[in-house]
């Protein structure tokens, strides 16, 4: 299942979080952020004993994009032990996101 985060929960359940944590930032306006949705969910759903998986809406959560750097959407950031581990950017495929955070797992 995926989890809403904001600027004022995002230390909580992401950087205090006891597994690794994928966040999806994302806009509603964002094309490829819709289009990579589904996979996000679906990574959610078969990993959920391993990976948390948590999205932020970049147009109401400005403060945490801002900290981050994040200025293309989507990015998904995977964080481990409260560090940005693996920079994502832009829309790919369910094989290639797979890839990139199994090896963190």
């Amino acid at each position: 299942m995926v989890m809403y985060v904001s600027d004022s929960t995002f230390t909580k359940e992401v950087l205090q979080s006891s597994q690794p944590v994928l966040v999806d930032f994302y806009a509603d306006w964002c094309g490829p952020c819709r289009a990579i949705a589904p996979i996000v969910e679906e990574i959610a759903h078969e990993l959920s004993n391993r990976l948390k998986v948590v999205k932020l809406d970049v147009d109401q959560n400005q403060e945490i994009a801002m900290q981050y750097g994040v200025q293309s959407i989507p990015t998904l950031l995977l964080f481990k032990n409260g560090k940005e581990i693996e920079r994502l950017i832009g829309y790919m495929s369910k094989s290639k996101l797979l890839s990139k955070i199994e090896p963190h797992l």
